[in-house]
Parts: C-alpha cells; sequence; structure tokens
C-alpha cells in the first residue's frame, strides 16, 4: 500500500478541517458522505484495520460502505487508471479522495458523473491545502473525458490488474479452476454482496438492497440473524439435536452458536477474544439465548466431553472476499502459511473434547486446499481414532454463495 502519512496526529486532522478529537468525534461531524468514505478509506490505508470497523454508523453509513468497499474491490485497477493523470502518485486523503471519485466513475453507475465529481471535489475543500480540490477536480474530469481510453486499458490488462487482486491468488485460482473459472470467480466477489437472514426454521431470505438490518420487524425480538446460507454447511453436517452436548469452538460472533442452540442443543460457546466475546454475548443476548454457556478458555470447561464439537477456524478469508473486500490486499501465501498452522494447532486442542463415537466438524469461509481438504488429511494422519465422513465446499462462481468448506469427522468409538 502507498504511504497515507499518519493520520492520527493532531495537525493533520485540522489540516483537512477536523479538530483535535477522537476518531469516533471526528466522525460525528462529517457531513459529506465522500468525505466520510475517503477518510475511512485513508485511515484503512494507513493501517490495514478492518475496513467495517472504519465507517461510522449513521444515516449515510449504507451509502459510505459502498463508497469504500467499492473502491477497496477496485484499488489495484483504480491506481492502473489514475496513473495517467497523476505524475507523483499522492499521499493521504487526496490519495483516498482520488480513488473514491474514480470509483464513482468507473464502477458505480447509480452515481451521476457530474455529482461523483462535484460531490468529490466539495469534499476536498474541507482541506485546508487550497490545491487539493484542484487536483481532484482536474483528475477527475481528465478521467471522464478520457474514459474510453481508460476502460481500453483496463479491458486489455491481465486479470489481476482488470479485476483487482493480487497475481498470486489469481495464480492459484487458474490453477485450480481454470482461466475462465478464475475469471468468473473474481468477477463475483467484485459484486456487492448480499444479507442474508437466517431464521430459526432453518431458512435464509435475502434482505432489499439498502434496507439497514435493524429497521427489519423482528430484529429487536432476536427472530433473525445475518447468515450466508453457506453457513448452513457445517451446521448441517454437525446436525446438533435436541439435548446433544455441542461445544462450538471458536464461535464469535456466534451465528453458527446460534443456530445450533434454535436446534434444541445444549451449547457451550468458547471464545478466547475478550472483545469477540463480547459480542458473543450480545448476540446470544438479543436473540434470547442468553442461557448458552459461554467460555473464554477450554480450561473452563476442562475434562468434558462433548457429542459434537464445531471448530469454524480463523482463516484466510478468501471465500468471503466479497463481504471482505480488504482481505484480497492482507492476503500472502506466508499468512496462508501462519493460518494453516493455527488451524492445526486449534484442530488439536480441542480433538480430546470429543466423546468417543462423537462428531467433530472441521469448517473454514476459505476456498484454499491448505486450509480445507489438506487441513483434514493432515489432522487424520495425526490421531488415527478420527475418521472421515463427509465433506462438502461452497465454491462462490459455482454455488452462488459465500465460499465455505466443511468436513465431518467421526472419533472412534
Amino acid at each position: 500500500m502507498a504511504d497515507t502519512g499518519d493520520l492520527k496526529s493532531p495537525a493533520q486532522y485540522r489540516a483537512c478541517g477536523f479538530e483535535s478529537r477522537s476518531w469516533h468525534q471526528t466522525q460525528g461531524i462529517m457531513e459529506n458522505s465522500r468525505r466520510e468514505a475517503a477518510f475511512a478509506l485513508a485511515r484503512y490505508l494507513k493501517t490495514g484495520d478492518f475496513a467495517a470497523d472504519l465507517i461510522a454508523d449513521g444515516p449515510s453509513r449504507s451509502f459510505v460502505q459502498d463508497l469504500v468497499y467499492t473502491a477497496l474491490r477496485r484499488l489495484r485497477t483504480l491506481k492502473k487508471a489514475l496513473g495517467l493523470f497523476v505524475q507523483r502518485w499522492p499521499k493521504g486523503e487526496l490519495e483516498a479522495l482520488l480513488y473514491v471519485g474514480a470509483a464513482q466513475i468507473l464502477y458505480m453507475d447509480d452515481v451521476p458523473d457530474f455529482a461523483a465529481v462535484n460531490e468529490t471535489v466539495e469534499a476536498a475543500k474541507r482541506c485546508e491545502q487550497r490545491s487539493v480540490p484542484r487536483v481532484v477536480n482536474g483528475v477527475l474530469r481528465n478521467l471522464l473525458r478520457r474514459r474510453d481510453e481508460v476502460e481500453r486499458l483496463i479491458a486489455s490488462a491481465p486479470l489481476g490488474e482488470r479485476e483487482s487482486f493480487p497475481d498470486a491468488l489469481v495464480g492459484r485460482w487458474t490453477a485450480r479452476y481454470g482461466a475462465d473459472g478464475a475469471e468468473a470467480l473474481a468477477k463475483w466477489h467484485n459484486e456487492p454482496a448480499v444479507t442474508y437472514l437466517a431464521r430459526p426454521d432453518g431458512s435464509f431470505t435475502p434482505l432489499e438492497r439498502g434496507v439497514r438490518v435493524g429497521d427489519v420487524d423482528g430484529f429487536a425480538e432476536g427472530r433473525f440473524i445475518v447468515q450466508d446460507p453457506a453457513t448452513a454447511l457445517s451446521v448441517s453436517l454437525l446436525s446438533p439435536k435436541p439435548g446433544e452436548k455441542v461445544l462450538d469452538a471458536c464461535a464469535a460472533p456466534g451465528g453458527k452458536t446460534i443456530q445450533i442452540a434454535w436446534r434444541g442443543a445444549d451449547t457451550t460457546a468458547c471464545e478466547v477474544n475478550p472483545r469477540r466475546r463480547r459480542r458473543l454475548v450480545e448476540n446470544l443476548g438479543r436473540t434470547g439465548l442468553g442461557a448458552v454457556r459461554v467460555a473464554a478458555s477450554p480450561e473452563d470447561f476442562a475434562g468434558e466431553k462433548f457429542d459434537k464439537v464445531l471448530v469454524d477456524a480463523p482463516c484466510s478469508n478468501t471465500g468471503v472476499l466479497r463481504r471482505r473486500p480488504d482481505a484480497r490486499w492482507g492476503w500472502s501465501e506466508e499468512k496462508l502459511a501462519s493460518l494453516a498452522a493455527l488451524q492445526s494447532s486449534i484442530l488439536d486442542t480441542f480433538a480430546p473434547f470429543v466423546a468417543p463415537g462423537g462428531l467433530l466438524v472441521y469448517s473454514t469461509c476459505s476456498n484454499e486446499p491448505e486450509e480445507n481438504a489438506r487441513q483434514v488429511d493432515a489432522f487424520l494422519s495425526r490421531h488415527g481414532d478420527f475418521a472421515l465422513e463427509r465433506s462438502e465446499e461452497s465454491v462462490p462462481h459455482i454455488s452462488g454463495h459465500d465460499g465455505a468448506f466443511a468436513a465431518a469427522l467421526r472419533a472412534g468409538g
């Protein structure tokens, strides 16, 4: 990523029209949605923090998120296009403003060109440096004038540049799915994600675009949760039944825990991260499942055995890049290897909690073999008392849902 400067300093807050105040206070005074989007994007470029956490709640959140996520999805392509008009690559919010403006022009058809330019320039006027609005205006108007040339440049670029993914990731997809499959998968991940509402009866209903989840009837009463249908793979393989003693080993934010508890199982949810554990407790409370036992460590249930254990392990998120557009820029072979080692350790930690004849379900939201089938094979080589019963995988451009993998492993009796 480009160096975006130290946006934490009070001087730089003031330089772009902000006072020296906290992040959340600063978010609260933003009136222009392009400005909010540029600020969030600049923070992401600097810190690499989870993008969704950088977008303030409020009436304009949906549009701001669209701006930020579109820019993040297309970041590599946008930089290639903007490079035609920028001799020296900018830093900080100027860089972010150019990304936000170009994303609207090239990829957000519902935003008129005049609005994309004018509103982004207005957002730039909050910066103290008088040259920023002029630069933003000039670059975006040049982009409009030469749009046909830019679009031809993008269309002729290799897949990684054209669809904005790391070349290493594109290479892996091409090896597995062929050139056409890799392109289809990349295009799928570049579309805005559909939000699904999961209900206790096992149904998944798509939410109308632009509708806030909190405004849907039944939200406060906990009559549904937000979950993609791909999550049903692991829960279906687990097949929890009333009265069964079930452990969700990596439980936060709680979507699968709730689906398990909805089926009547005696559920224990383990989450070692305190912040994520708080979110788990909140979600259980909202859905009226506050009685689910929440553990902070395997030590909290040491010596116990469970009929069924779900290990929904931390992973590279390559199956949910549509929902996590920033995750593609944090992906690397080294990180993949590190995650695979962590998954292996987690499996070894929780395998002893499976009762004789019980079931261990391992799942990820990845489509990478090292995290899925190869991880299962390695586990079975270390644990001869387990056997693979069944595995399933959702590959997004084939299934039409998030990417996911799940394997059911039966313990010896």
